[in-house]
């Protein structure tokens, strides 16, 4: 309780200092490693001949200090680091500091999969330059590390869909929902061994055809009305843009498609010939992109967008 004191003390003399955000690091890293030992502690055979009240106050007493000393090493086990990187990234006062926390650092920003907390990927800042970079020359807003909530990929994805759009003669709001679909609004974008991003929006696999990166995942697939899960490889690209750039060429390209391109604005029709051509084997997906493109989401969005630029959207 005294360091908390203390801790607490330094943070509102030396508001955001640096000092402060390492202690309190390695003070949540204690937190969680006493966590963890208690739940070893409960999954245990049982109580021994002479365990009573008054050895497991000792026993838990002897847990949390050793937790604590644990914490208090160079490297710990490894999360007190993962915070001070993400909280130092997150505060603006400490962007520019050195790195006086006394926990040592790890390269870059932290990047959390979209699939919970599975895995990580920890990336150098250049690349994260290159890829403001990247969005600065082509007019999109730089790609998140994480969407936040479905409106947050909506208003993201909204200008590569309307190219999409625009080159395939469909509406976009059809491909938007498409992408959300296959990705459950972004959060389940494919990743790579790594962690990383496979950037797949439509979950287009890489067969001979594809020459580029791929990536192996687990998938559901529906024979017969039945489903099934298989392994496949899937395409990985770059960005997000050269997702939607694939998927244009990829329905472009195959003539068993066409029939959906020539749709038009329909979007019901679209998404019908899209499942009739073999797109995918669910034999509800026409039905599920046309309930998300004409949903209040998007259209909530695309409403608020709209507000902002002063211009028709679509």
């Amino acid at each position: 309780f005294s360091d908390l004191s203390a801790i607490r003390h330094q943070a509102v003399t030396d508001r955001n200092g640096p000092e402060a955000l390492g202690q309190a690091a390695k003070q949540f890293e204690a937190l969680f490693m006493q966590m963890m030992l208690k739940s070893m502690r409960d999954a245990g055979g049982g109580e021994g001949l002479f365990d009573n009240e008054h050895t497991r106050l000792y026993q838990d007493m002897f847990d949390k200090q050793l937790s604590l000393d644990l914490s208090q090493t160079d490297n710990g086990i490894g999360l007190a680091k993962v915070l001070v990187q993400q909280l130092k990234a997150t505060i603006p006062a400490l962007q520019q500091t050195a790195d006086t926390t006394g926990v040592g650092m790890v390269p870059g920003p932290l990047v959390m999969p979209a699939r919970g907390m599975q895995s990580f990927s920890l990336h150098d800042s250049s690349g994260q330059e290159a890829k403001l970079a990247d969005a600065a020359n082509t007019g999109h807003p730089a790609e998140p590390l994480q969407f936040e909530s479905p409106e947050h990929f909506v208003s993201t994805m909204w200008p590569h869909a309307l190219e999409a759009g625009e080159a395939l003669g469909v509406d976009p709001r059809a491909i938007l929902a498409q992408a959300a679909l296959e990705t459950g609004w972004g959060r389940a974008v494919i990743r790579k061994p790594d962690g990383s991003s496979s950037h797949n929006l439509f979950n287009i696999k890489a067969d001979q055809r594809w020459d580029g990166e791929r990536v192996n995942k687990l998938t559901l697939e529906y024979k017969d009305g039945v489903a099934v899960k298989e392994n496949a490889n899937f395409r990985s690209y770059t960005s997000y843009a050269e997702s939607f750039r694939d998927y244009v060429q990829f329905l472009q390209n195959n003539g068993r498609y066409h029939l959906a391109l020539e749709s038009g604005p329909d979007i019901a029709l679209f998404s019908q010939r899209l499942q009739q051509a073999g797109y995918a084997t669910d034999p509800a997906y026409a039905s599920k992109i046309q309930r998300i493109a004409n949903g209040e989401l998007i259209s909530s969005v695309m409403d608020g967008l709209k507000n902002t630029s002063g211009e028709t959207l679509s």
